[in-house]
C-alpha cells in the first residue's frame, strides 16, 4: 500500500506540473494548487474582472479553468488515471474551488494531445499563406466536441472581413483608457521569455515600433497625445492586427450549441479552446487567440458601459454588428472563442508559467 501511494503522489506532482502550462488571458495564471490526498487536489480558481477591462464578467477567467481542468485530465490520461471535478463557487463565481479527483484506470489510454501540452504556444507574428488540408480541418471539427461547433474563415475574401474587424477592434482596444493599465501591466519589456505577463519579444511588432510602444505606454497622457497628433495607433495595428489576419490559413470561431447559462458551460469552453489548441498544434498549426472582439461584443450584448467615455459604447455596438455580419448570425447568437491558425515556424518568444511551488497553496492558506 505505501509503494502505491508515494507512486501516486509522485503522478499527482507530475499532472500538476504539465497541467500549468494551460493558457490564460494574458497569462495571469488564475489559480493555485492544493494537494489534500494522494488522489484528490483542490484547484483554487479566481478571475480578475476588477483588473482587467477583458475578463467580462470572470468569464474568460473561468474559460481558463476549464483548459486546465482539460489539461490536467490530459496529462493524468498518460498517468494511466482517470479524473473527474466539481466546483463549488460564490454566487457571482469570483472564488471557485475545484475538487479534482484521480482513480487508477487500466484500461484507459493516453490521450495523443498530451506530448503538445508544453509544446503549444501564441504566434502573433504573420503566418504563411497555406491552406488547411482536410485533415487539418477534420482533426479540428472533432476535437471541439459536442457542445460546440466551429465556423472557419479560409479565403482571402473571409480574411479581408476580418482583417476589417480586427482594424476597427484594434482602435477600441488602444484608445480606451479603461484598457491601459491592462497593457502596461502585461508586458515584460526587453525579455525574451517571461513567467507571468508577455515577453516583449513575443509581442508582434518589429524592434523600433516596441521601443516607441515603451515610451509611449509610460502614461496615459503620452498615448493620448501620442495617439491624437502622430497617428499613434496605425503602426500597432497594421503589426498587431491587419498582416497577421490576413496571413494565417484560416480564422476560426468557437460557437456554443446554446448560449452559456453557469459556471460549467464556461468551463466547458474552455475545455473546448484547449482540445483544438492542442489539435492545431498536433496537425503542424500555430494559433493566436483573437478574444477582444468576442468580449466587446460580449458588453454589446449586455448592454455594458465599461468606459467613462460613452462613444466607446457606440463603438463596441458597431463592432458587435460587423462581427455578426462576417459570421452571418443574430445578435443573441452566443461567440466562444475566436483565434487565427496556420503554418509558421514556432516563435522564438514565449509566454513561460510559474514554478509550480509559486502556485501551491499549504492546508492553512
Amino acid at each position: 500500500m505505501a509503494d502505491r501511494s508515494i507512486s501516486s503522489a509522485k503522478a499527482l506532482w507530475r499532472i500538476l506540473e504539465r497541467a500549468r502550462w494551460a493558457p490564460s488571458g494574458d497569462n495571469t495564471q488564475p489559480w493555485r494548487f492544493q494537494i489534500v490526498a494522494d488522489d484528490k487536489v483542490i484547484v483554487h480558481g479566481h478571475d480578475t474582472r476588477d483588473e482587467i477591462l477583458y475578463d467580462f464578467d470572470g468569464h474568460a477567467s473561468h474559460m481558463a479553468h476549464g483548459a486546465l481542468l482539460e489539461t490536467m485530465r490530459i496529462a493524468a490520461s498518460a498517468e494511466g488515471l482517470a479524473m473527474t471535478w466539481r466546483a463549488q463557487a460564490d454566487d457571482e463565481c469570483r472564488k471557485i474551488q475545484y475538487a479534482v479527483c484521480f482513480e487508477r484506470a487500466p484500461d484507459i489510454a493516453p490521450d495523443p494531445l498530451a506530448p503538445y501540452i508544453e509544446v503549444r504556444t501564441v504566434q502573433r507574428r504573420p503566418m504563411r499563406l497555406a491552406s488547411l488540408s482536410e485533415i487539418q480541418r477534420q482533426a479540428l471539427i472533432e476535437a471541439v466536441g459536442e457542445q460546440h461547433r466551429l465556423q472557419f474563415f479560409e479565403n482571402l475574401r473571409e480574411r479581408k472581413k476580418i482583417a476589417a474587424l480586427l482594424w476597427d477592434n484594434a482602435y477600441i482596444r488602444l484608445t480606451c483608457p479603461e484598457a491601459f493599465p491592462v497593457h502596461k501591466s502585461i508586458i515584460e519589456w526587453g525579455a525574451r521569455f517571461s513567467k507571468d505577463r508577455i515577453p516583449e519579444q513575443a509581442v508582434g511588432v518589429d524592434q523600433m515600433t516596441a521601443k516607441l510602444m515603451r515610451w509611449v505606454m509610460a502614461s496615459w497622457s503620452r498615448v493620448q497625445f501620442f495617439n491624437r497628433y502622430l497617428m499613434g495607433t496605425v503602426a500597432p495595428r497594421v503589426q498587431l492586427d491587419y498582416l497577421p489576419a490576413l496571413f494565417c490559413s484560416a480564422h476560426l470561431l468557437i460557437r456554443p450549441n446554446r448560449v452559456p447559462q453557469g459556471l460549467e458551460d464556461w468551463v466547458a469552453l474552455g475545455c473546448a479552446m484547449q482540445r483544438v489548441w492542442l489539435t492545431a498544434t498536433s496537425v503542424g498549426l500555430q494559433l493566436q487567440p483573437e478574444m477582444t472582439p468576442v468580449i466587446f461584443r460580449w458588453y454589446a450584448q449586455a448592454r455594458r458601459v465599461f468606459s467613462a467615455d460613452t462613444n466607446f459604447a457606440e463603438r463596441c455596438t458597431a463592432l458587435a454588428h460587423q462581427f455578426e455580419s462576417v459570421a452571418g448570425a443574430s445578435t443573441d447568437e452566443h461567440f466562444g472563442f475566436f483565434c487565427r491558425i496556420g503554418v509558421s515556424s514556432p516563435p522564438d518568444s514565449r509566454s513561460l508559467r510559474l514554478d509550480l511551488a509559486d502556485l501551491m497553496r499549504d492546508e492553512q492558506s
